[in-house]
């Protein structure tokens, strides 16, 4: 059975920072696209950053850039996030997403399997 679980959402305070994980069950994502998406209330769900299977192009939302850092661990089969300098605006479910295919994609619609999301909440 595929699973996708997320970890390492919570409150923190605005310029702090925080990390998920993403851990993988029934299949190596190593093999495919991952993604990590948000959606905050009121809100689409949103791309914010994407990482290729095998060589190591990345994309980040404009919004993330240079704050955020998204990363393979081959050997543990898990995905991460590191967020820093966040914000209020970062306030969202985090969800992290596999492609059935190896190159990245910002469509959500191109991801076979999501994670049940974690919550990341901003105090300003």
């Amino acid at each position: 059975q595929v699973k996708l679980v997320e970890s390492g959402g919570g409150l923190v305070q605005s310029g702090g920072s925080l990390r998920l994980s993403c851990a993988a069950s029934g299949f190596a994502l190593n093999s495919y696209a991952m993604a990590w998406f948000r959606q905050a209330p009121g809100k689409e769900r949103e791309a914010v950053s994407c990482i290729s299977s095998s060589d190591g192009i990345t994309y980040y939302v404009d919004s993330v850039k240079g704050r955020f850092t998204i990363s393979r661990d081959r050997i543990r089969n898990t995905v991460s996030l590191q967020m820093d300098s966040l914000k209020p605006e970062d306030t969202a479910v985090y969800y992290c997403a596999a492609a059935l295919h190896a190159s990245i994609s910002r469509t959500n619609t191109e991801y076979r399997y999501w994670g049940q999301g974690t919550q990341v909440t901003v105090s300003s």
